[in-house]
């Protein structure tokens, strides 16, 4: 079953999975009436009806997921939509809370005229129950420059300079802010997929919350790149999609490795 994509519902797929396989599940489900051209975002009659389907894969998702393990939700506040906040709230009330990250995408998008220019999402972090959270904080560690090295060295603080310069060769503990270019028309990676997250941001997500070999599962692969990182960073996978034209892309990119 590893190591492959699936096409089907996710919750029914998850329900074929045996419980607890899972280190890490990375979800980008949609948004509920943020992309408004797509059908796929627009499906339900109310935020209630969406809320109800959350609930659903969430509880599936949290089933595969192994104790200690972790779920990262993306989502974002739409144009007047606050179905994200009310997610955040439903899923907190059931399962343990974990973090809270930000992604500025760097560049906004300008679809509203009475407030500021969005130009973030985030991602709902959930832990299983049961051990405690697998996390490797020092994989993902941000490089200093050479001048802020220098500059911090000559701290008078730190008694300890063997240590102080070991922590500053390793760079510096990322934060739950992560400033990452979300894609543009040009890129290399774009490949036709209107939410495609970057490759550097799942990179940070299943280099800091997985361990070579274990099992991530994407229940909305979409274009593929949970998948793509994965199989770069040798852990298995399971990618679930319902498009068969994503499916098709997917599996291109893996084909490519891009």
């Amino acid at each position: 079953m590893f190591n492959r994509i699936i096409c089907g519902d996710c919750i029914s797929v998850l329900g074929q999975i045996p419980k607890e396989t899972a280190r890490l599940v990375i979800a980008d489900p949609p948004y509920f009436n943020v992309l408004e051209d797509e059908q796929w975002d627009t499906v339900w009659d109310s935020a209630d009806d969406y809320l109800k389907w959350t609930r659903e894969w969430i509880n599936a998702a949290m089933r595969v997921l192994a104790p200690g393990g972790l779920l990262y939700c993306f989502g974002q506040v739409g144009k007047r939509e606050h179905a994200f906040l009310q997610l955040m709230s439903l899923a907190t009330e059931h399962y343990q809370f974990h973090d809270l990250i930000i992604w500025d995408r760097v560049v906004g998008y300008n679809d509203r005229k009475d407030s500021f220019t969005p130009a973030y999402e985030m991602a709902l972090v959930l832990r299983k129950n049961g051990a405690p959270p697998f996390f490797n904080k020092d994989i993902v560690r941000e490089p200093y420059d050479s001048g802020t090295i220098a500059r911090y060295a000559k701290d008078k603080r730190y008694k300890d300079k063997e240590a102080r310069m070991t922590h500053l060769r390793k760079g510096k503990y990322a934060t739950n802010l992560w400033r990452i270019p979300s894609l543009k028309g040009g890129s290399h990676e774009k490949v036709g997929h209107p939410s495609q997250k970057p490759i550097a941001l799942v990179e940070r997500i299943i280099l800091s919350s997985s361990n070579v070999h274990d099992l991530v599962i994407d229940p909305f692969l979409g274009s593929g790149t949970s998948a793509v990182v994965a199989k770069k960073l040798n852990r298995q996978w399971i990618g679930i999609e319902s498009n068969k034209d994503y499916v098709a892309m997917a599996q291109e990119r893996l084909k490519a490795n891009i």
